[in-house]
């Protein structure tokens, strides 16, 4: 699912003209966010319901260099979720080329404000269930 596209600043670059690579990790929280909103569950949602959603790992795949004033189109796919984790993963593509500039993914716990975890398809039923009909969509890209 295209969930954003996000335009390169001039101040994401390094002294060579490229995007630092620190850049994507942040892209993807960026699309992240704007997915979760996009499938009508937000992380100001799911903190009202008391849920929490730290990232345990991610891992990010570069392809092609972008520069200032690039923009890159971002998708999101949950790849894989579980009663206690979500597996999502992310394309990054040069909006007017096509070409993949990257590709990641993310893995997230659910947990309590107090830091206690979470089985989600017994305490969040609702949202595990958004969760697992888009993980058996697949991809749109």
């Amino acid at each position: 699912m295209k969930t954003c596209t996000h335009k390169v600043a001039y101040y994401e670059t390094d002294r060579m003209g490229i995007t630092h690579h620190s850049n994507y990790i942040r892209w993807m929280e960026e699309a992240r966010v704007a997915f979760l909103e996009k499938i009508g569950w937000s992380y100001a949602r799911m903190e009202e319901n008391g849920l929490l959603s730290p990232v345990t790992k991610v891992c990010c795949d570069y392809r092609k260099s972008t520069t200032f004033n690039d923009t890159v189109d971002i998708y999101v796919e949950v790849r894989k979720v579980s009663h206690v984790k979500a597996d999502l993963s992310y394309v990054m593509k040069n909006t007017l080329t096509g070409e993949v500039v990257a590709k990641g993914s993310s893995c997230h716990g659910f947990i309590t404000k107090d830091g206690k975890p979470v089985v989600i398809d017994r305490e969040m039923p609702e949202f595990y269930s958004v969760m697992k009909k888009l993980e058996s969509e697949g991809t749109d890209q």
